[in-house]
């Protein structure tokens, strides 16, 4: 059955994004299994619910963001489940259901790209630079598969950074704003996964709720973002 565009629903979802979200950044830097065990719950409702709440969001029924957020939502659902697992395979995997959704992304905001800025997406090219190549060198170094994961996968990443930038005014300021400043969290969100999982050797486990936090908002600023762009 279809979603009915409800500003009541909508906001409810929201809240229990916020909530699912908070309590799954706390489970992330808390050690032990029960706490794993409880994130095979919480971790996996998070994209299910925002996409529910962006569904029923009445500013977003003519939203030109909205089909692509959505779809950028069920490729972060696929990452955040694959990504529950330890083994490299799934890791691959997950990386790459992540980069399906930066690509819904960057089709959204190309979509309605305006004039171009140039200064800021070359700042994340030299950023790409200076952190994709040596990520990925470190990653091919536990697995030489991963190596070329990690480098697509940044590149993609950053892409959609970039892509945020050059969306033009025919969303409206508020929606230019989140939706960048979402994107620039979900960079440093995963630069703090590259920092903890490929350059330090021994990571303490909060580390895990600080790359929960960015990410859960960025996705609801992204979400947020699209919403707006229906008003703009």
């Amino acid at each position: 059955m279809a979603l009915r565009p409800s500003r009541t629903t909508s906001r409810r979802l929201r809240s229990a994004y916020v909530a699912v979200a908070a309590l799954d950044t706390l489970l992330a830097g808390t050690t032990g299994r029960r706490a794993h065990r409880a994130r095979r719950l919480t971790k996996p409702l998070l994209m299910p619910v925002l996409a529910a709440s962006l569904a029923t969001d009445p500013r977003a029924v003519g939203s030109p963001l909205r089909a692509t957020t959505l779809a950028a939502h069920a490729g972060g659902w696929g990452g955040d489940v694959l990504l529950l697992g330890a083994a490299p395979e799934r890791f691959m995997a997950g990386a790459g259901s992540f980069a399906l959704g930066h690509a819904a992304y960057i089709g959204g905001f190309r979509s309605r790209r305006g004039a171009p800025r140039w200064p800021a997406p070359a700042a994340l090219a030299v950023l790409w630079g200076l952190s994709g190549p040596p990520l990925a060198l470190a990653a091919a170094r536990q697995d030489r598969r991963l190596g070329a994961a990690v480098a697509a996968y940044s590149a993609v990443l950053t892409s959609m950074a970039a892509a945020s930038t050059q969306v033009g005014p025919s969303v409206g300021v508020a929606a230019r704003r989140s939706t960048m400043a979402g994107a620039g969290l979900f960079l440093l969100s995963d630069a703090i996964i590259g920092l903890r999982e490929l350059l330090l050797t021994d990571p303490p486990q909060r580390l895990e709720s600080a790359v929960m936090l960015t990410y859960a908002a960025a996705q609801l600023l992204l979400a947020e973002g699209a919403a707006r762009a229906g008003t703009g």
